[in-house]
């Protein structure tokens, strides 16, 4: 399928494509629609990440339905713990959402992490790319558990790290590594009142030691959110505009996918090839703007010659 077939597939196409790119990731056509999504970004994309309980799925719900009042289209990928029997994913988060499957401006795809500690598929940033050309915004929400949750830095244009209030979330966050993922932080359950603010303190106090470098300036905000009444969605929704301005200027947005398309590329050789084979690729640098799709297979097919 070409993307304009995808286009004008709506849900249904995509849903097809989806299910080629997963049966046959290699193929050549594949490869050719991945790249030519990957020239024609639309979307902003934003990861939510954050310990199992924290209420990501409530909030996705918010959030979504937030959008959609905006006439914004949303894509989802719900990462899933995955079964251990079957491998599929759990389908936990797809039944909390309360979408309209009639709506034409949503679509949500479950995926299973399977061994992923990262809370992230295999097929997560193939599948947010194809989607990043088709929608306004993609959320991605990740399993998270522990440290883990990193990698969902490399797909997400912004991230939110969801904290529960009387938890002890708060001091999971202030983990080394952990305060360095989020731009924006989302205290959930806000209507806990006391608790709520105490989580809000020792969130802001661990960002506090945490310093702001990587950020080029940005300060990450901690924002109290209910999703259940509402409070503080309009609030998020604004923040996540904000970020996405913040990047627009002195082209931080485009360096930081090409951060993030060099490190995928490396990994995908990694985990095809080896450490030796990403040794003997040598060079696993991309031209500005080169898809990453398309230099995968170049260089699969050299190392297997090779």
């Amino acid at each position: 399928m070409t993307l304009d077939e995808v286009t004008s597939g709506g849900k249904a196409g995509l849903a097809r494509a989806l299910a080629e790119m997963e049966r046959a990731p290699d193929a050549p056509a594949t490869v050719a629609l991945l790249d030519a999504a990957f020239a024609a970004p639309m979307a902003h994309v934003v990861g939510m990440t954050g310990p199992p309980g924290v209420g990501k799925s409530t909030l996705m719900n918010a959030l979504i339905a937030a959008w959609r009042q905006d006439g914004r289209r949303v894509g989802c990928i719900a990462v899933d713990p995955s079964s251990r029997r079957s491998g599929g994913a759990l389908l936990g988060d797809r039944t909390r959402l309360t979408t309209d499957p009639e709506d034409q401006g949503i679509f949500v795809r479950s995926m299973a992490a399977r061994d992923r500690l990262g809370g992230l598929s295999a097929l997560t940033v193939s599948a947010m790319v194809l989607m990043r050309a088709l929608y306004d915004v993609v959320l991605i929400e990740t399993v998270g558990v522990g440290q883990s949750e990193t990698d969902v830095v490399g797909v997400a244009d912004t991230v939110l790290f969801c904290v529960q209030p009387g938890s002890g979330d708060s001091l999971q966050f202030m983990k080394a590594g952990i305060a360095e993922i989020p731009h924006v932080v989302v205290v959930t359950k806000a209507d806990m009142g006391a608790a709520a603010q105490r989580a809000r303190a020792d969130v802001l106090g661990a960002l506090s030691l945490s310093g702001d470098e990587a950020n080029e300036g940005w300060t990450i905000p901690v924002l109290m959110v209910s999703s259940n009444t509402r409070e503080g969605v309009e609030t998020l929704v604004a923040t996540i505009d904000s970020h996405a301005a913040f990047l627009a200027k002195a082209d931080r947005l485009g360096r930081a996918r090409h951060i993030q398309a060099e490190a995928w590329l490396e990994e995908a050789v990694r985990e095809r090839f080896g450490r030796e084979g990403v040794r003997r690729a040598r060079d696993l640098s991309l031209a500005a703007g080169a898809s990453p799709f398309g230099r995968l297979a170049e260089v699969a097919s050299h190392l297997r010659i090779d």
